[in-house]
């Protein structure tokens, strides 16, 4: 697996960790439509959050957030529109994004944005 693979990977497992400690039950990860990815699927107080991951190893070329694109997040709402679908969900949603920068084993900084977006905006 490509080094870039294998930082991505980690992160979404760290953000799944994270997300646990914070009370989230985590129903999926990696869920794929077609050409779309959800890196995680959560429900906390009743709400579905549906989570976009970015790890870097260094914020040189800027915040892992930031990679968020529109294109990504188009597809991130196509995809959770079809996962809606899929289980009958009736209640609120939210997407998310959890940015990492991974130092080493040790020590990680997480940024969690709740409500990064909003779908249609």
């Amino acid at each position: 697996m490509s080094k870039h693979l294998e930082l991505g990977k980690k992160g979404e497992e760290i953000a799944m960790k994270f997300l646990q400690k914070k009370g989230h039950e985590i129903l999926e990860s990696n869920w794929r439509h077609r050409r779309s990815e959800i890196d995680i699927i959560t429900k906390k107080d009743g709400i579905l959050i549906f989570v976009e991951v970015k790890t870097r190893s260094d914020d040189y070329f800027g915040r892992p957030e930031s990679f968020v694109t529109d294109r990504k997040r188009a597809l991130m709402v196509d995809a959770a529109n079809v996962y809606m679908e899929q289980i009958g969900h009736e209640w609120e949603i939210r997407f998310d994004v959890i940015g990492i920068i991974y130092h080493n084993q040790a020590h990680q900084t997480i940024d969690h944005f709740k409500d990064a977006f909003f779908p249609g905006l």
